[in-house]
């Protein structure tokens, strides 16, 4: 099992300007063996619903899209995820929230976070970053 990050489901499913990163996220998500956490679900309703984007979602449309992904594994804010934050934050040198994720994906027991917010190959403890966008 995989934890995906919100930049992968931006690309999924909120319309950008990157048609390959959209096919790359769209087979990340069909794939199945994923895992999520309510940070990634809060922080993708506040991206894909902001005015600022091109065409941002609707809360209904986020609200359809977390509630068919919320049938995967998802990591709730727990305090033993917040505290596992501190270490990974603490030990790594990371920001705090991509510290969250790391947590989640720990608590999840993934070895592996799909995301192009931290360094790609990277090993953080036992879970190991990917990018997901790279093609070579």
């Amino acid at each position: 099992m995989v934890f995906v990050d919100t930049n992968v489901l931006l690309y999924a499913f909120a319309v950008d300007r990157d048609p390959l990163k959209s096919e790359l996220a769209k087979a990340v998500i069909t794939d199945g063996d994923i895992a999520f956490s309510v940070q990634v679900f809060q922080e993708f309703y506040f991206q894909a619903t902001h005015s600022k984007r091109v065409d941002p979602l609707t809360s209904a449309e986020v609200e359809q899209v977390i509630d068919a992904l919320s049938l995967y594994p998802v990591q709730e804010n727990t305090l033993v995820l917040f505290k596992k934050a501190m270490v990974f934050h603490r030990r790594f040198k990371i920001s705090f929230w991509d510290a969250s994720i790391l947590a989640a994906a720990d608590c999840l027991s993934c070895p592996i976070v799909l995301s192009e917010d931290l360094s790609h190959q990277q090993q953080y403890g036992g879970i190991k970053v990917l990018n997901p966008f790279l093609t070579s």
